[in-house]
């Protein structure tokens, strides 16, 4: 057995599967390549006013650029999260980064709208299924007590990708065009890739003989994942919870940016600036958060998602009397934007906590797969839906209305919470205790044989 095998004989059951430093390893690359997923992702949302004028898009096709991407990687996580549980976490990681890192490439050599959504499906196509993968690596080699915070920084690389995307999309555009700004940060992710194989993996968990036949397909899969969320209340409804306050954060992040460009005159390239500032907030909300919330929780677990549902009502009142001042004048743009950087703070909150609370409740043999059932949630209910409901409001009742409406949507994600809170403790008590081991692998060697 691997000396770093997870046993009695180290003291502690809740210890590092692999080592402390073989973890934070882990850590570090799984940090790395997701802030190039969300810069690949999010660097179009700062080039949408030169899209705007050189192709004359409407704010609909604007907002479907962004939400192609959730979609495809909505549609593509399940399967992924599949053959990563049953087969090799670092190998799937590897694999995604670099058609997504491709991807990203080519869509600085597409010469029309349709082109470019297609190029955009293809990112989100590689990028299926890494939020999920990642999660359950994390989750698995670190200590189970240290699991919300580090959930809560693995996503929160998302936000700070996302600021990254945001900022060097208009710096790059403003100098050598929108186009080149894909280019540019496409190409660090394929290196990135190449180092992630010196990750080193767990071993895949023994399967009960029902969840073993449950995933021998994606479609048996997905029958058993339907049956799993009618068992697990917690699940579901969490799910939900985490998919519309999604709406609410991908809406102002794609947004932003020409909002302020239209309503306070902001140059594209410093609006891009100014909204990277309010992605960063959102991305250190969600580590101060997660923390918080992982401390709500301490003496009762149900706690956390009180505390969730609670930071998101206090969102939706920070960014509807924000966004509702516009219409007005009754706010300049320094008194705005710091309300709306409050909110960007604010809306983050569940990012980190939700994941932590489904992988609390899954059988830790398919935590990937049951980790891309809330990504799916998460990005066809969520992220794909914000951008592109902001864009149909928009082109019906301006983005300041729009604006306006959707974060409202942190409503119903506090009612979901609500109503998870009911059977979060039952639904933790019939997850067993599984034995986990490290897998027996060199950090490039290939893995040894399943058992």
């Amino acid at each position: 057995m691997n000396p770093h095998a997870l046993d009695s004989s180290r003291g502690l059951p809740d210890d590092y599967l692999i080592g402390k430093r073989q973890a934070w390893f882990a850590f570090a690359m799984t940090i790395g390549l997701m802030l190039f997923d969300y810069i690949d992702r999010q660097v179009i949302v700062s080039l949408f006013p030169y899209m705007k004028d050189e192709w004359g898009l409407s704010d609909k096709q604007l907002g479907s650029l962004v939400s192609i991407v959730s979609i495809t990687v909505a549609l593509g996580a399940l399967p992924v999260a599949l053959l990563a549980d049953r087969y090799s976490r670092v190998k799937s990681i590897v694999v995604m980064a670099t058609i997504w890192s491709l991807a990203s490439i080519s869509c600085m050599f597409t010469r029309n709208y349709g082109q470019l959504l297609a190029a955009r499906s293809l990112v989100g196509l590689g990028e299926a299924g890494y939020g999920s993968v990642g999660a359950a690596l994390l989750s698995s080699v670190f200590p189970a007590r240290m699991r919300g915070a580090l959930l809560a920084a693995f996503f929160a690389s998302a936000s700070v990708g996302s600021v990254l995307g945001v900022l060097l999309g208009g710096l790059i555009a403003a100098q050598w065009g929108w186009k080149a700004a894909f280019g540019v940060v496409g190409v660090p992710g394929l290196l990135l890739a190449l180092l992630y194989l010196k990750v080193r993996d767990y071993r895949t968990v023994e399967l009960t003989p029902e969840l073993d036949q449950a995933t021998q397909s994606t479609g048996s899969t997905a029958a058993f994942v339907a049956r799993a969320l009618v068992r697990s209340p917690t699940m579901f409804w969490v799910c939900l919870g985490g998919a519309a306050q999604l709406i609410v954060v991908s809406a102002i992040w794609a947004w932003l940016p020409s909002f302020l460009n239209r309503y306070h005159g902001v140059a594209a390239g410093q609006a891009g600036a100014k909204a990277a500032v309010v992605v960063l907030a959102g991305a250190i909300g969600s580590v101060v958060w997660g923390a918080l919330v992982d401390r709500a929780g301490k003496n009762r677990k149900r706690n956390k998602l009180l505390a969730m549902a609670a930071l998101c009502l206090i969102g939706v009142v920070v960014l509807v009397s924000t966004f509702g001042a516009t219409a007005g004048a009754a706010l300049p743009l320094q008194a705005q934007f710091a309300l709306i950087a409050l909110g960007g703070f604010l809306m983050t909150c569940t990012v980190g906590p939700v994941s932590a609370v489904v992988i609390d409740v899954v059988h830790p043999g398919v935590r990937a797969t049951g980790a891309s059932v809330l990504s799916l949630f998460q990005n066809l209910f969520g992220l794909a839906a914000g951008p592109f409901l902001a864009g149909v409001l928009s082109d019906s009742f301006g983005l300041a209305t729009a604006m306006t409406i959707i974060p409202a949507a942190g409503v119903l994600a506090a009612s979901f919470f609500l109503l998870a809170a009911r059977s979060y403790e039952r639904d933790l008590q019939r997850v067993g205790t599984v034995r986990m081991e490290a897998d027996d692998i060199t950090p490039a060697g290939a893995r040894k044989a399943m058992a």
